[in-house]
């Protein structure tokens, strides 16, 4: 399930969704990717709150970062990747590499001072990746 404020972000404003299949094409396309992590905006309401400050965030950090959501149907896979645990998320790279990841909705000024810790840090070893585990 999706959402007219999470779709905006694709058919308005133009965000690359990301599938497992088009992932390196589009990290590889900019320095620094967010990838925004919705999940089902029904369990979790919040996405919505992240979808309407992802754009603003862009904006203030003024091309420093190109913005991606991630396909509903491939979030469980590439969330096994970036090891947050906690929906909605944004996850930071450069290129490839990860920078961090934000979870849930967070007040603005906590944005941008992670944000930027995130970008001026450069790299960090990312979560473990998971390992799901399916019962018997």
């Amino acid at each position: 399930m999706s959402s007219a404020l999470i779709d905006r972000l694709i058919d308005v404003l133009g965000y690359p969704r990301v599938t497992v299949r088009t992932l390196d094409a589009v990290l590889l396309s900019a320095d620094n990717t967010v990838l925004f992590f919705a999940g089902d905006p029904a369990i979790t309401p919040e996405a919505n709150d992240v979808a309407v400050v992802l754009p603003e965030l862009i904006r203030h950090f003024d091309g420093r970062l190109r913005p991606a959501v991630v396909a509903r149907e491939d979030e469980r896979a590439l969330q096994a990747i970036y090891g947050f645990e906690i929906w909605p998320a944004l996850v930071f790279l450069r290129k490839d590499q990860y920078l961090g990841a934000i979870s849930r909705i967070r007040d603005w000024t906590d944005y941008l001072e992670q944000i930027q810790g995130f970008l001026d840090a450069g790299p960090v070893l990312r979560p473990a990746q998971r390992i799901p585990i399916l019962p018997a």
